[in-house]
């Protein structure tokens, strides 16, 4: 009815259509894109390099200062067991008795053999001073005298060999009181009461020397290799003649109160394991250590110099090494977080805390990231470093 009007309402419509499409339009291009990542807050450390004790951690075992057999010196039957298994024993104190009437008649036999041997040389003296004033006198010939006189040393030779004999009794009746060599704890018995040993081929029991520990442990071959390089370098400094500190670690993670010296280094290396003996000894007053313990040894007094430390928590490892997060400023200035790799060294622990020793990939005052590394996504993305006190 009224075309006019009708086209000219639609071009109204269209144009207003299309006006609020690219207000729409440029309101959404101006404003800020919400799904950009914000920059991590993160803490750094700057770089520095100085000496540091280092600490080397390995398993060990532990041996007693002296391990004896005891052994009957003599044969006999067994006539009583002086011990309590298990328990402390001192030097000198009789672990076994075997009966010992053979032995006191073994001894008295002796010592009858000796007094007449010394009435043998009596009389052979007399004899002999005898025919040598008759001698003097030519009333005997000089055969008379010289067989006087060789009888007078054969007495005297009986009488050396009596005393000997006699000696040999009163060993024999002490070795078969079987005392102990050392103080120690004792093991169990292994020959009862009523049995016949015959002599130190029969293992009675073991005695243990626990006043004083041996520490046994492994030091691997390549390990030593480079630190005698370190050495030479001058970034390692050992303690003198190897005699490191020793600190007992038990199972439970105490620390053993009393220190040791490392005393012996084993020239071979074990074929099977790459590994050298080590042993040092530790003072055990309160056998409080026991033979056979597994313990865990840590070695002091080494230094390397010209390092780096950093905590722990900062060292990350992505599969094939050890890396770093360094704060640093990319082409565009902003500041964002990139990967370093890094050589480490030993643990230490300070004040509580663990740290790595650094010893390649870092230089002086380099920013380290050290906390708010679980926030950095992908190397290279935007960091902010927190303010002090900020987390």
């Amino acid at each position: 009815m009224y075309p006019h009007f009708t086209s000219c309402v639609k071009s109204v419509l269209f144009m207003a259509s299309a006006l609020l499409l690219l207000t729409a339009c440029q309101e959404e291009n101006s404003q800020p894109a919400s799904h950009a990542m914000p920059p991590a807050v993160v803490s750094i450390l700057p770089v520095t390099k100085t000496n540091v004790p280092i600490t080397i951690e390995l398993p060990a075992t532990l041996a007693g200062n002296k391990e004896v057999e005891i052994r009957a010196r003599v044969s006999g039957i067994v006539e009583s067991r002086n011990f309590e298994e298990g328990q402390k024993v001192t030097e000198g104190q009789s672990l076994f008795t075997l009966d010992l009437e053979p032995f006191q008649l073994e001894l008295e036999t002796a010592q009858a053999k000796l007094h007449a041997a010394e009435a043998s040389v009596t009389q052979t003296k007399r004899e002999r001073d005898r025919f040598e004033t008759l001698t003097n006198e030519r009333s005997v010939s000089k055969r008379d005298f010289d067989n006087a006189a060789s009888s007078y040393d054969i007495a005297l030779a009986n009488l050396e060999s009596a005393k000997v004999a006699l000696n040999e009794a009163k060993l024999n009746l002490n070795y078969a009181q079987v005392k102990a060599p050392v103080s120690g704890i004792i093991g169990r018995e292994l020959v009862s009461e009523g049995s016949y040993v015959s002599g130190p081929e029969v293992l009675l029991t073991q005695l243990t020397d626990t006043n004083t520990m041996r520490v046994r442990f492994g030091f691997s071959e390549r390990e030593q290799l480079k630190m005698r390089q370190d050495v030479e370098t001058g970034s390692l400094t050992l303690p003198e003649n190897n005699e490191f500190d020793a600190q007992i670690v038990l199972q439970d993670g105490s620390i053993y109160a009393q220190t040791g010296k490392v005393n012996f280094s084993d020239v071979r290396v074990n074929r099977y394991t790459g590994t050298s003996e080590l042993q040092a000894k530790v003072a055990n007053p309160n056998s409080q250590l026991r033979p056979g313990q597994f313990v865990r040894v840590r070695l002091k007094g080494a230094v390397r110099h010209n390092v780096v430390l950093l905590p722990q928590r900062a060292v990350l490892d992505n599969g094939t090494g050890k890396f770093v997060y360094i704060a640093t400023n990319n082409e565009q200035g902003a500041l964002v977080a990139l990967p370093a790799p890094v050589e480490v060294g030993e643990w230490v622990r300070i004040e509580g805390d663990n740290y790595w020793v650094i010893r390649e990939g870092l230089s002086e005052e380099q920013p380290v990231i050290v906390e708010g590394m679980a926030r950095i996504f992908f190397p290279g993305m935007p960091v902010q470093v927190a303010q002090k006190g900020e987390k």
